[in-house]
């Protein structure tokens, strides 16, 4: 029934590529005649929705330095989405961390939000947002009233989904409100491909780090702990506003890399000793690429990671998130080495079949299906 109903997708924004735009992508396969809204796309740094119709809203109009920056532009995002016109459609379906949840809806129309976490820089890390007194001096006001909106913005959903159990327990917690959990999609017919034509890296010997570089990743600690770990390599990809501090801070052990295509990655994957995830992750769509390839997880015991990590079969965690108990997990994890490696060649691809593609179409379209027949 869903997929016959028009149908309008809304998202914050599209400025890049990870795990958060897999899913875009999957629920359009599912919705492929519906409408897609967003505040705006910058298509260098996305260009895999080149192809794809999306309406933008006025933010698409501004100039590339305001646009691009979250702090400059963080005021017009709330009247953005509450000026959407949506009268039209039968179904609304928001993916959001921030701003898409909030679009205003006429009754008979039903809004299902997905909600990938609530606001970050208002509920779970504002520090790290304004990390120096200037920065907090002129953006707390705003802040204040932001958390205010986000919790009123949140009861507008007639239903919230949540990527995991500890999304849930965080929507229970800010917005007073239940939430089902739809796991997000892991393509396995797609990375089996993918891994066929895997190139293997020359690097011998790395732990590796695939994350964004900003500050809620918590990857400062990681380096803290292999400046002090001189005879491992440590490997870390990806990019974002923390690069110059993270390589600033970094010794010689340590090395980056901006871009690398999925068949690089898969061989990084590979070859690594274990993939290091220190930050308390959403979900993490990354824990299960290193799992469907052999590659151990070190997490921190929090969040969604302890939903996607078998441990002592996939992974081990560590319990603080501090550079000690980050090396003692590295050292605990090198006494159990072979043991772990072979576990996860063994319940990697079953661990991650969980979170399979038709089960995630199957769980989505039965909860929007229930919805729409109330």
């Amino acid at each position: 029934m869903s997929k016959c109903v028009k149908t309008a997708i809304v998202y914050d924004w599209i400025d890049k590529w990870g795990g958060v735009e897999r899913i875009l992508l999957m629920v359009r396969q599912l919705f492929p005649h519906a409408d897609f809204f967003t505040s705006y796309v910058d298509f260098e740094k996305a260009r895999w929705a080149k192809n794809i119709p999306i309406k933008t809203s006025f933010i698409q109009q501004f100039p590339t330095v305001i646009r691009s920056s979250r702090i400059l532009s963080l005021p017009f995002y709330p009247y953005c989405f509450e000026t959407l016109n949506l009268n039209e459609y039968r179904l609304v379906f928001s993916i959001s961390s921030s701003f898409a949840k909030s679009v205003i809806t006429k009754p008979g129309v039903v809004h299902i939000s997905y909600i990938l976490t609530p606001m970050r820089y208002v509920w779970l890390y504002p520090d790290f947002y304004t990390n120096s007194c200037v920065k907090r001096i002129v953006t707390s006001p705003y802040m204040f009233y932001l958390k205010k909106w986000d919790f009123v913005a949140a009861q507008r959903p007639d239903h919230l989904i949540s990527i995991s159990r500890a999304v849930a327990s965080r929507c229970q917690t800010y917005y007073h409100r239940h939430s089902d959990v739809v796991y997000p999609p892991f393509d396995e017919e797609y990375w089996n491909h993918t891994g066929i034509h895997a190139k293997a890296p020359r690097i011998p010997n790395y732990f590796l780090v695939v994350s964004r570089l900003e500050p809620y990743k918590s990857l400062d600690l990681v380096i803290r702990a292999f400046n002090k770990l001189k005879k491992h390599t440590l490997l870390i990809i990806g990019e974002g506003s923390q690069e110059r501090y993270l390589k600033r801070i970094s010794n010689g052990n340590i090395l980056f890399l901006k871009k690398v295509t999925d068949k690089e990655l898969v061989g990084y994957y590979r070859r690594a000793q274990a993939l290091i995830m220190p930050q308390e992750e959403d979900f993490g769509y990354v824990a299960l690429e290193a799992q469907f390839f052999g590659c151990p997880v070190i997490a921190f015991r929090k969040g969604g990671a302890m939903e996607t990590i078998i441990e002592g079969k996939t992974g081990i965690f560590f319990d603080r998130q501090d550079e000690i108990s980050l090396r003692n997990a590295i050292e605990r994890y090198h006494t159990i080495s072979y043991n772990l490696s072979t576990n996860t060649k063994i319940y990697g691809v079953k661990s991650v079949a969980r979170f399979g593609k038709n089960t995630f179409e199957n769980n989505l379209m039965q909860f929007i299906n229930s919805k729409l027949t109330l």
